[in-house]
């Protein structure tokens, strides 16, 4: 599936949220979700390569979890990112064909996600992501052949002043790569 998205970290999380119910937008309950980022030997940003995510996702700690294997791709020069993903059943002998594949481990992500479904294409997220400060709301939308990327980015950029965010604040970088540098950044210290 081809996909439009847009990440903007959210600095005062009680005016959020108070726009939202002003809108009536209402978040559905808290997943809890663990991503294992997997990345090709060799990989660097911008380089338009996949990326592979074990994805474990919980609702609540008395129910079975879910694992997911998702296949990110964005294509820089586009805009778009492709992600596909499939529900699996045996975790361990999924990891082990990654790896076989010449996959590894870049980063681990774990978040306490929240969602907002707007039709059959969009999706909003507020995400506190462990190992980054504050929170995040991720607007996501799925494109049709006939969308033009531009469009669909501004209209993502027009639903940020909708809910009282600055498109200066877009970050271009995934969760993971924030980790990294965050990581990188402590090390240093």
């Amino acid at each position: 599936m081809r996909r439009v998205n847009i990440k903007v970290r959210v600095d005062n999380l009680a005016e959020f949220e108070k726009r939202m119910k002003e809108i009536e937008l209402e978040f559905e309950p808290t997943l809890y979700q663990h991503d294992r980022v997997y990345v090709p030997r060799g990989y660097k940003r911008g380089m338009s390569l996949p990326r592979l995510v074990m994805r474990t996702e919980m609702k609540t700690v008395d129910k079975p979890a879910k694992y997911k294997l998702i296949l990110k791709r964005h294509i820089e020069d586009s805009g778009i990112e492709i992600t596909d993903r499939s529900e699996v059943r045996d975790y361990s002998e999924i990891v082990n064909m990654i790896h076989q594949l010449g996959f590894v481990l870049a980063s681990e992500v774990s978040r306490r996600r929240r969602r907002i479904v707007l039709g059959e294409t969009s999706r909003i997220y507020l995400d506190k992501v462990d190992k980054l400060p504050g929170y995040y709301v991720k607007i996501e939308t799925a494109l049709d052949e006939d969308d033009k990327v531009s469009e669909v980015m501004e209209d993502l950029q027009r639903t940020l002043k909708l809910f009282h965010l600055s498109k200066k604040e877009i970050s271009h970088e995934s969760y993971f790569e924030m980790i990294q540098k965050n990581d990188i950044i402590d090390n240093n210290k």
